[in-house]
């Protein structure tokens, strides 16, 4: 079985009886120990014994008073942020329950960051034994910001942050261009599209996150993708659902929606109104879905059967940011669910 995502933190947690990631010592000492937190040499001793005693018990409680002894403003403030996580993560027991529980309640005070990080490990627990690099390459949707580029009818993602740091070094060859800003000054070296005929190359570039996703509709990556939301919602949810792209929406019984991502709900919003939308705006939209719910037992019953379309869309520059809590608490569920 091949291991991946090492950069996910998976190895320093352990699963509970029902398959979910207990929180350990461990896992609390590597975000205590983050840059953030590292003492540097105008550290005050109040700051150097503060970090000394969380490597020694990450579960150390500290409270307001301890923190007001730090000489730097800036330090006490990211010690609020991160023990604040580290409190909600303490509090669910698990790294799911955590993430839902901010997903549900909403995530005050914390990070974006600490989101994405916790859908990283979840994935990567949720994948555990994956022999498919195309389905991980779209599980690296969950997490991860994507540039979006249409050529030739394709629809290319890229890791934002990869092409960006590629960018600014002059590291992108002239495929990769097209997903810089124009003019950005370059030199050889590209970004592969992942396709069944080269997946294996995923498996030393895992955590490069360094290949270009095909998500055009009916290509490996769109489906894959539609197995991987299928999969997060069994994982936390318990659920039965299929979920299928569709070219378009015509349903004279549309009753629910849900956008995976902000731009989307905006959209879909509009499109369920009755709004015209221009050729702009449409273009916006990268997928439609239709999820349906295997067991209509576990929807609320006075939709129970009805089907429930998902919206993927890119930003005003073609930025693709999914938000998969938005499934966990936009759904229609039935309450025992």
């Amino acid at each position: 079985m091949r291991d991946f995502w090492k950069s996910s933190g998976f190895q320093l947690l352990e699963r509970d009886p029902d398959g979910m990631l207990a929180v350990t010592d461990a896992f609390l000492a590597a975000y205590l120990g983050r840059p953030e937190l590292a003492p540097v040499e105008e550290s005050c001793d109040a700051e150097l014994a503060l970090f000394d005693a969380l490597m020694g018990d990450p579960r150390l409680k500290v409270d307001d008073a301890r923190l007001a002894t730090l000489a730097d403003p800036d330090a006490r403030d990211n010690y609020r942020v991160m023990l604040g996580f580290r409190d909600q993560l303490v509090a669910g027991g698990t790294v799911e329950a955590c993430y839902l529980n901010l997903a549900r309640n909403g995530a005050v005070g914390i990070p974006p960051l600490f989101m994405d990080h916790m859908a990283h490990v979840i994935a990567r627990n949720m994948l555990d034994g994956c022999d498919d690099p195309i389905r991980l390459r779209a599980a690296e949707l969950l997490f991860r910001e994507q540039n979006v580029r249409l050529l030739d009818g394709a629809i290319l993602l890229a890791d934002r942050e990869v092409v960006e740091m590629h960018a600014a070094t002059g590291g992108l060859g002239n495929f990769s261009r097209l997903f810089a800003e124009s003019g950005t000054p370059t030199r050889s070296a590209e970004l592969d599209v992942l396709s069944p005929e080269n997946a294996d190359l995923y498996w030393a570039r895992d955590d490069s996150f360094d290949t270009v996703l095909d998500v055009s509709f009916g290509r490996p990556g769109l489906i894959a993708l539609c197995g991987v939301l299928e999969d997060w919602l069994r994982h936390f949810l318990g659920l039965a659902v299929q979920i299928e792209p569709v070219g378009m929406i015509r349903d004279e019984r549309w009753v629910w929606h849900v956008g995976l991502d902000a731009e989307a709900n905006v959209i879909l919003n509009e499109l369920y109104n009755g709004q015209e939308l221009d050729e702009d705006r449409l273009r916006q939209i990268l997928s439609l879905f239709r999820l349906s719910f295997r067991d209509a037992a576990q929807m609320r019953a006075d939709i129970a059967g009805r089907p429930v379309y998902l919206g993927m869309a890119m930003n005003d520059a073609q930025t693709l940011r999914i938000k998969p809590q938005n499934l966990l608490v936009n759904l229609p569920l039935a309450a025992a669910s």
